[in-house]
């Protein structure tokens, strides 16, 4: 270690009136200081390696997924759906808006009309106060579009991240929810498609209820569908998440399949996946979709989300989560999983947000 010497000699002048002479004070240590700074920068750089890394790593594994051609054929089967708002049961529709309407899905692949026909009381009713022009929109819908089924879309937010909520383990909510969609049906509802969230993975209490539903939708000719949760990107990620966030966010890819095996149709929620560019956002919803094409039982239909609206927050980056993207995401999974599958098709989320340049990109790319 070097020092800098005091640099006093012995023929310095003499201090008056009997004054100590004042010592120099030692110079600082420059090398210590130089090895300090550099220990700093390499953890600094170690811990933005150990942070960035796996990202990075995802990343780049997302955007890889995103490469490549999808095969021909991929394209509409037939089986799509759109998720509609309220409006269209509330009185706030008319007859010009149906019209409308069939104008704009006429030439697709749409089969179902999912419209928001609840929500359903925590406790698990439903008053009909809150779908007043139920039969109405039905009978126009069937006289101007043959063939397109309408269910309802029915959903509550559920007591299990925070206080307020359905509760699922009640069993008189369970049995209240079978009687609410009894009654729905006996408006003339084609099926009923159940959105609860957040809904974490391996809910035995949904899985009854969906047994419980699927019994009364089967003894009257009617359908059963769900929007279900993301399937873990990763092992067991939403157990990860589950311990440090509460809010565990996905399904294991055996719940989603003990899940789409007890339904007529089952909608991936494929949005809202905080993904920054659409190649990774296109390749995420590629590995979504070969994750549901493998467990979801081909006499099942699997409908992977469209995100028919614009927003911009850390869950939903608009200028990524775009419909070319999803598009061409839905098209590699199905061409690297299950090219022929018959019973697969697209949901569009939603119709009173939705662009002409939504709809452009979901019949050029999609419908053709």
């Amino acid at each position: 270690m070097e020092r800098v010497e005091d640099t006093a000699s012995d023929e310095a002048p003499a201090a008056a009136d009997g004054e100590n002479v004042a010592q120099e004070a030692p110079a600082p240590d420059k090398g210590r200081s130089s090895r300090r700074r550099r220990w700093v920068r390499r953890t600094v750089l170690g811990l933005l390696l150990v942070l960035l890394l796996p990202p990075l790593s995802v990343l780049t594994a997302l955007r890889i997924n995103y490469m490549g051609d999808p095969a021909d054929g991929t394209h509409t089967r037939n089986r799509d759906a759109l998720w509609l708002g309220h409006a269209w049961v509330d009185g706030r529709k008319k007859d010009a808006d149906v019209t409308a309407l069939a104008r704009r899905l006429r030439g697709t692949g749409i089969r179902d009309l999912y419209v928001h026909s609840g929500p359903l009381e925590h406790d698990g009713t439903l008053p009909k106060s809150v779908y007043p022009r139920a039969r109405w929109f039905i009978d126009a819908v069937h006289e101007k579009l043959p063939g397109v089924r309408v269910q309802a879309f029915l959903g509550d937010v559920l007591a299990t991240e925070g206080p307020d909520g359905m509760r699922l383990d009640n069993p008189d909510t369970r049995a209240a929810v079978v009687r609410s969609a009894r009654q729905i049906l006996d408006t003339g509802y084609e099926g009923i498609h159940l959105d609860l969230e957040p809904l974490h993975s391996g809910d035995r209490d949904y899985l009854g209820l969906l047994d419980a539903l699927r019994r009364e939708t089967r003894s009257r000719d009617a359908l059963l569908s769900v929007a279900a949760h993301q399937i873990d990107p990763l092992p067991a990620l939403h157990s990860v998440a589950g311990t440090f966030t509460e809010h565990p966010k996905w399904w294991s890819q055996e719940f989603f399949g003990q899940v789409a095996r007890r339904v007529d149709q089952i909608a991936v929620m494929s949005y809202d996946t905080a993904q920054p560019l659409e190649s990774t956002y296109g390749g995420y919803v590629a590995q979504q979709t070969s994750l549901a094409l493998e467990v979801t039982p081909a006499s099942t239909d699997l409908l992977m989300g469209l995100p028919f609206y614009w927003e911009s927050n850390f869950d939903h980056w608009g200028h990524a989560e775009t419909v070319p993207a999803a598009v061409r995401g839905v098209r590699l999974g199905l061409s690297r999983t299950d090219a022929d599958r018959a019973r697969f098709g697209v949901a569009l989320y939603i119709d009173f947000a939705a662009t002409d340049a939504d709809w452009r990109a979901y019949k050029e790319d999609w419908v053709r």
